[in-house]
């Protein structure tokens, strides 16, 4: 059966029949999104819609729909149960009237349950068809072109029945062109698009909402946003982007009904974007990432965009809406875990940290952007349970391979689900509950004449010393004087390993919550808890949440402030408290270095036990706040305590003016982070002699250097630092780990690693 290439008839136009495909899930989608263009008779079917008209309809489906992957007419069907078969079946089509001679073509084809069972052979033998048929009749034979033919055929075999369909799109519809730089897991433009009008952002923006995209990535979502929201046509970004058509060589092509589209998509985006210049919405994409954004913003300028989108560069946990924000949108497609492509359904290497991004997620939601919707497309929905979030409704869709979930949420308290277990009542739990009781009793005990001895009022109770509790439980004794015997108790879930089931590992965590509630004797408002993931790099200091709630407590005689809501970490590194002991008795007329300073918890006992100044560095103008109020609570201001917000890897490389002048160095620097001016990557175990060497520089002759690491399995290269020219000929190096581990955190000394060096003549 052949079907000829004709537009127009004395009676009138020619109905073609046409498939547009789509990705999995998203074919009713598709079918209303047709039926919105006009094509009343779209049928959605497996992997696609099916529907008839004439070219100019199969034209606008290819101008305007934002969801179709491709749009296929099919030139021909019949039986091809073997290669010559269909050899000889293709053979019989007349191909001059659809290409010109000495033109390119391409051809795909898929083979299931076929006697064609290889389709790069079959492809073959379509082509030697078409290819014989030209030299048969005398004329120039085309030529393979696949990247931009003039004829782009695909042909489907199926049970030996074939189908071979002319590609009117050429290059898949989801390359709109305008995508300069590619993400590392780049979202699909039709996917994307998919995902708008799942959560109805075309009226959201007709009524001027806000848009936002937290985790926008290379600007995606945005880019599709500002396209729906300024009516502009993505058939239109591809024809002006060069990006290839499959109808445009083809000998049929209805080159006047093509250009009347052009023309009308032209005028409606002009109309479009003077609209949206003038009403909104303000559509608005931000990542943590510099990079990304850069692309983000190149990306909306070659889309036309430019100036009616933004983008910034921006943590997660600081997102919310801009000032004069309509309640609107917020859409994000975070990482879950799981990567596209050959490595699908493997672990990434950022897992491990993605339950607390999930958790800020839902945090920002919850307390920031009320009256919103919001949509979130995940490929691991337990990850949206950790929001905090009860979603209205869900949509199941496809990211490559990936089956994810597009979870919609109505922000308003109504919607609000504790990410805190409820402790759990004492005839509800098991006869664990009372192994912990007693361990945590005995720990105290234990524990007490110690405590007393040492007037240690901040210290670590519980260490997961039951395998069924993996919990970690510290103690903060309160520095009010008014109220000297209040005490919060920090605790920490380790997180359970894949294999444990997770409603029993939450049933445990509920009745510890309990136990230690009783036991402690300390109120529920007092308790905070956390699920502690295994950190790469800078997590650990990463916002969970932004309360800004800090509470002061006592450590020999010092008051520090911490905070056990937004962050992994309270801001007091208990393992350390030895190690600040140490830094007090060495610091006496000396001149003390802080590098990494957190909250400069080591300078404020430098400064107590004499040092004649301190100098603390941190990139983070948070932390280097937070150090600034902890060393004012304890008298210490002035020129003689200074604090540098900056790049400690940076102000280390061109601290020129320092050079011998700091008696006392203390030096913990992150496992791993990102320098993103001078070092690209540090990694501790990689870099640390060349960071050593770099602070031993602005060592006094008679000074000390302690340097601490928590990175498990650490290495000091001390054959490297000894044999290193300069004034490390000379070095000293003592591990002194065992004698600044604290009695309670004594049951796992690989807390963290500490050595003291010295420059010795």
């Amino acid at each position: 059966m052949t079907a000829r290439a004709t537009t127009a008839s004395d009676s009138g136009p020619v109905e073609h029949a046409f498939f547009a495909t789509a990705a999995r899930n998203l074919e009713t989608l598709l079918a209303e999104e047709l039926r919105g263009l006009g094509i009343a008779n779209a049928q959605d079917t497996r992997a696609g819609v099916r529907f008839s008209g004439g070219l100019e309809d199969a034209y606008r489906v290819l101008f305007w729909s934002r969801v179709a992957s491709r749009v296929l007419m099919p030139l021909a069907t019949f039986d091809a149960p073997d290669a010559e078969h269909l050899y000889d079946r293709v053979r019989d089509i007349h191909w001059p009237e659809h290409l010109a001679p000495g033109r390119t073509l391409a051809v795909h084809l898929d083979a299931v349950r076929s006697g064609v069972e290889n389709g790069h052979y079959g492809a073959l033998k379509v082509k030697d068809a078409i290819v014989d048929q030209f030299r048969d009749l005398g004329l120039e034979r085309p030529n393979v072109d696949t990247r931009r033919p003039d004829l782009a055929l695909r042909c489907r075999i199926f049970r030996d029945q074939a189908t071979l369909y002319l590609d009117l799109a050429g290059d898949p519809l989801h390359r709109r062109g305008c995508r300069i730089q590619d993400g590392a897991a780049p979202l699909k433009e039709n996917l994307a698009a998919a995902v708008l009008l799942r959560a109805g952002w075309p009226g959201i923006a007709a009524a001027g909402g806000g848009f936002l995209d937290p985790l926008c990535g290379t600007g995606t979502l945005p880019i599709e946003a500002g396209l729906m929201a300024a009516d502009i046509a993505p058939g239109l970004l591809r024809t002006e982007l060069g990006v290839h058509w499959g109808c445009t060589g083809w000998r049929g092509h209805a080159a006047a009904a093509w250009e009347d589209l052009l023309g009308e998509a032209r005028e409606r985006r002009a109309a479009g974007l003077a609209r949206m210049a003038k009403h909104g919405p303000r559509i608005r994409g931000s990542d943590q990432d510099p990079r990304a954004v850069r692309a983000a913003r190149d990306n909306a300028a070659r889309a036309g965009l430019a100036g009616h989108l933004h983008f910034d560069r921006r943590e997660l946990a600081d997102c919310a809406p801009a000032a004069g924000d309509k309640p609107g949108l917020l859409v994000t497609n975070p990482p879950y875990g799981q990567r596209l492509g050959g490595q699908h359904g493997g672990r990434s290497e950022d897992a491990a940290v993605l339950p607390a991004l999930y958790a800020t997620l839902g945090r920002v939601l919850r307390e920031r952007f009320d009256g919103w919707h919001a949509a979130v497309l995940t490929g691991n929905p337990d990850l949206g349970k950790g929001m905090g979030l009860r979603a209205k409704r869900f949509h199941t869709l496809y990211n490559g391979p990936i089956e994810c979930r597009l979870l919609h949420f109505e922000v308003s308290p109504e919607a609000h689900v504790s990410d805190r277990p409820r402790p759990l009542p004492a005839a509800e739990r098991g006869p664990g509950a009372d192994m912990l009781a007693n361990r945590l009793r005995k720990n105290q005990k234990a524990l007490a004449k110690w405590l007393r001895s040492e007037g240690n009022s901040c210290y670590r109770l519980y260490d997961a010393d039951l395998p069924e509790y993996a919990l970690a439980v510290d103690i903060y004794g309160s520095a009010d004087t008014q109220h000297p015997e209040r005490r919060f108790v920090h605790v920490q879930e380790y997180a359970a390993p894949p294999d444990v089931d997770p409603k029993a590992a939450r049933r445990r965590v509920r009745e510890a919550l309990g136990v230690i509630a009783e036991v402690l004797a300390v109120p529920e408002e007092d308790i905070f808890f956390k699920i502690r993931q295994r950190q790469r790099g800078s997590a650990q200091y990463e916002r969970l949440r932004q309360t800004a709630r800090f509470h002061a407590v006592a450590e020999d005689g010092l008051t520090f402030l911490v905070n056990f809501e937004d962050y992994l970490d309270t801001g007091l590194f208990l393992d350390h408290r030895d190690t600040r002991r140490l830094v007090r008795e060495l610091a006496r007329d000396r001149h003390m270095l802080n590098l990494f300073c957190y909250t400069a918890s080591a300078s404020v006992h430098a400064a107590a036990g004499g040092a004649r100044s301190t100098t603390s560095v941190d990139l983070s103008r948070t932390y280097v706040d937070w150090a600034r109020q902890n060393l004012a609570l304890n008298g210490f201001t002035g020129r003689d305590h200074q604090l540098i917000q900056a790049d400690c890897l940076e102000w280390l490389a061109n601290a020129r003016a320092y050079r011998g002048r700091f008696g006392l160095i203390f030096l913990d620097p992150p496992t791993f982070s990102t320098s993103k001016r001078m070092w690209g990557t540090f990694d501790v175990q990689r870099d640390h002699v060349a960071l050593i060497r770099g602070a031993l520089t602005l060592l006094a002759p008679d000074g000390v250097l302690l340097f601490s690491t928590n990175r498990r399995r650490f290495r000091l290269d001390t054959s490297a630092l000894a044999a290193a020219d300069g004034p490390t000929s000379r070095l000293h190096i003592e591990d002194i780990s065992a004698a600044t581990i604290p009695r309670d955190f004594q049951r796992n000394p690989q807390v963290h690693k500490c050595w003291r060096l010295e420059q010795r003549s």
